[in-house]
């Protein structure tokens, strides 16, 4: 048996903050190694969240197939475990063809569920319990689930109310959210980080901002909402019940940037490099 049969697949992650220039350096990667790419944004795999999200368009592509974007309905929310099984047959799909998988994005845990092989606890979602939890502060999320884990709240995102609630419904169903199991997959993860110092990030943010606001993200925001897109919904993708301004927009965006890099700081695996624009 020749010495071909013995390689590991390689499975090349693009990563690192919004507004990096990820997607763009994706497709000249997948140009030259015959790759494609997946999606690992945990807004644009709504339909209907193209401005808003910054979502690649079919033009930008420039012919490369992109996987995991526009598959579920923005009036349901999409875990991470659904992202993991898309994803891991979306990558055995593409090898299947000959050609290597590149992983973009931007939403860490997404990453974390592909590269480190994590295992979700089996907790069927709790409805009535999410309905209550809906309105709740970060903060008061955060306090209920220092009470009920105390060792799950040392490592979550404080400001993601998504997590905070669906760590809170397994802490009630299993008693606590159980240790992370990990099961690895067979693939070598090579993972590039694309970075960019605080002003220039800030200036990027700001163009980007400006530009949705000039394509129409308002009528966007508009129109999710006439589809039947609730506004606590809406909040929790990350717009407001009203109409967000800029000023608010950018702010947002970088405070996101920072808890982007922050996630991705505890990782040493990530070869880092700095976008001179």
């Amino acid at each position: 048996m020749s010495k071909r049969h013995f390689d590991i697949q390689k499975v090349i992650i693009i990563l690192g903050q919004t507004a990096t220039g990820k997607s763009a350096l994706a497709i000249k990667i997948a140009k030259k190694v015959n790759g494609e790419v997946i999606s690992a944004d945990s807004r644009q795999i709504y339909k209907g969240l193209d401005i808003g999200t910054g979502k690649i368009s079919k033009r930008e592509m420039k012919g490369i197939p992109h996987h995991l974007l526009d598959v579920a309905n923005p009036k349901h929310k999409f875990s991470v475990a659904e992202f993991q099984q898309l994803a891991i047959s979306a990558i055995a799909e593409i090898i299947s063809r000959g050609k290597t998988p590149i992983i973009c994005g931007g939403t860490g845990f997404y990453i974390d569920a592909i590269t480190k092989g994590i295992v979700f606890p089996e907790v069927p979602p709790n409805y009535p319990l999410r309905k209550k939890l809906a309105f709740a502060s970060d903060r008061a999320l955060m306090l209920k689930l220092q009470k009920l884990d105390p060792e799950r709240a040392k490592n979550i995102d404080p400001k993601n109310k998504h997590r905070l609630i669906r760590a809170i419904e397994i802490a009630k169903t299993l008693g606590k959210v159980p240790k992370i199991k990990v099961k690895t997959l067979p693939y070598k993860f090579m993972k590039i980080g694309l970075y960019l110092p605080p002003e220039k990030l800030k200036k990027k943010v700001g163009q980007r901002v400006k530009k949705m606001f000039k394509n129409g993200l308002l009528k966007e925001i508009k129109k999710l909402k006439k589809s039947g897109v609730s506004d606590q919904r809406l909040k929790e993708l990350g717009f407001e019940y009203d109409y967000p301004t800029p000023e608010k927009v950018i702010k947002e965006t970088l405070q996101y940037a920072k808890r982007q890099t922050a996630w991705f700081k505890r990782d040493k695996e990530i070869k880092w490099f700095e976008l001179y624009i």
